[in-house]
């Protein structure tokens, strides 16, 4: 389950490439296509120089399209394509998810440039790699035939067997694994793409990023077709479908936005395989990633401990939240307050989160939601003069004061010191002298006050007994 790729995020991958302004230039796609476990999750990480995509030695691990932009290195320069990971062809799926599996496949040979079929190399050619080849040999788009798992000094003597697949203009021998070959396979990969792109691509943290979670089946994935206006994510009524936190670009009205699908929680207890414990924790990764997280739950269910959970470990990280009432033309006498009444008793901690009422499927609210949630966005951005910042704060500790064992807590300055959440320092005389429940207090007296009515704010205090780095104004 070990995977050795660089742990570096591509997005900080791509900044350090040296070069201009991002460029907003179509990438050359290349799609990495083959059977069930010969790799090309593995080599999907290692071209984009992250873990992006799980890897985990059972069949199936990948069902949705993937698609990374990854940096060609070379010294005559840099370019960037977008490497396109499918589920295994052939594959006989423990959820019957096989023929929407190739759904996606055929989708990304549609739109790809170049085709990366991948054997592997210790086992020969396989019937199911004869269905691969045969499949690839319709197809207009050029092929490349890569032998993966070929650790071995002597490999490319053994792999020659397999141009009896009659299909690739060049067969290379690597280990996405190890690293071995790769050398020579990006250098391929640069030679075949000229005019792709020196700059790096419009990464997703230069858009809004939309986290899309909650339990199984609440219609994420649905959710996400919608606004990409494709079907990039499978769509099944069978619990658990999508297993990574897939990354979905879209725009509106020239805006950028990255939505994305997480696997669906359930309990832990619940958690059938690794495969599903790690999407779990990709799906808190990408609550912790996103700038607005939505929170999406059938109508039709009583809120579980999971969406409370989920609710928790976003406001734990100061995320605002949408809350997403899907299926909600499902509902028979759908009251929008009384459900508000519901909410708010089951979340007591949102109340000042919107709800936004959808039928993901049909398409009703979803332009709805995205306009909330990029309200919540321009309220995280939002900066506060330092001067109306302490009045307010002043204000606060006269109406009500921190509960002392004789001692009084005192404002000695205040100042915002970031946004994404708004962040604000309180300098005070002891720190000690004001607990959460204060803490909570002087948040919605911020809230209240500036214009951050439905997104989490952040204070940290400061007082003499802090390093002297940490009581710097930042």
């Amino acid at each position: 389950m070990t995977d050795p790729t660089p742990t570096s995020p591509a997005s900080v991958d791509a900044t350090e490439a040296g070069v201009d302004a991002p460029s907003a230039t179509p990438l050359p796609r290349v799609a990495l296509v083959g059977r069930p476990n010969v790799g090309k999750s593995t080599l999907l990480n290692r071209l984009c120089g992250s873990r992006v995509a799980i890897v985990e030695p059972t069949a199936g691990v990948t069902r949705d399209r993937i698609a990374v932009p990854a940096r060609l290195d070379h010294p005559d320069g840099a370019r960037w394509i977008e490497v396109i990971d499918t589920g295994g062809v052939g594959i006989v799926d423990r959820d019957d998810l096989g023929p929407h599996v190739e759904g996606q496949v055929d989708a990304a040979l549609a739109t790809a440039e170049l085709i990366l079929f991948l054997v592997d190399g210790r086992d020969g050619a396989t019937p199911l790699d004869e269905r691969v080849a045969t499949r690839l040999r319709g197809s207009s788009v050029p092929v490349m035939l890569i032998a993966n798992k070929c650790e071995r000094a002597d490999s490319a003597w053994e792999v020659e067997g397999l141009h009896s697949l009659g299909v690739g203009e060049s067969l290379h021998p690597i280990s996405a694994q190890n690293g071995n070959g790769m050398a020579d396979l990006i250098e391929a990969l640069w030679e075949r793409f000229p005019h792709a792109p020196a700059q790096r691509p419009v990464q997703p943290e230069a858009s809004m990023l939309l986290a899309v979670v909650g339990r199984r089946n609440a219609g994420k994935s649905t959710l996400v077709n919608c606004l990409a206006g494709e079907d990039r994510m499978i769509v099944s009524e069978i619990p658990g479908t999508t297993r990574d936190a897939v990354d979905v670009r879209f725009e509106r009205e020239d805006q950028h936005f990255t939505v994305i699908d997480t696997a669906g929680m359930r309990k832990k207890s619940k958690l059938a395989d690794a495969i599903e414990f790690f999407s779990e924790a990709r799906s808190r990764k990408t609550v912790r990633r996103a700038n607005v997280v939505i929170l999406l739950f059938d109508v039709r269910q009583p809120l579980s401990a999971i969406e409370k959970s989920l609710a928790r470990y976003a406001v734990m990280h100061h995320k605002p939240i949408v809350l997403a009432a899907n299926k909600w033309d499902l509902l028979e006498d759908a009251d929008p307050e009384a459900f508000r009444e519901y909410l708010d008793a089951e979340l007591p901690g949102m109340t000042r989160a919107p709800i936004a009422f959808l039928s993901a499927k049909e398409g009703h609210g979803v332009e709805d939601l995205l306009q909330l949630a990029t309200d919540l966005h321009a309220q995280a951005a939002g900066r506060v003069s330092t001067g109306e910042l302490n009045r307010v704060l002043e204000k606060a500790l006269q109406t009500r004061g921190p509960s002392s064992r004789g001692q009084r807590a005192r404002l000695k300055y205040a100042t915002q010191a970031d946004v994404h959440p708004p962040t604000f320092v309180l300098f005070v005389n002891d720190k000690r002298l004001i607990g959460k429940d204060y803490l909570r207090y002087l948040e919605n007296r911020i809230r209240d006050a500036f214009p951050f009515p439905e997104v989490p704010v952040r204070i940290v205090l400061r007082d003499k007994n802090d390093p002297e780095e940490d009581r710097r104004d930042r």
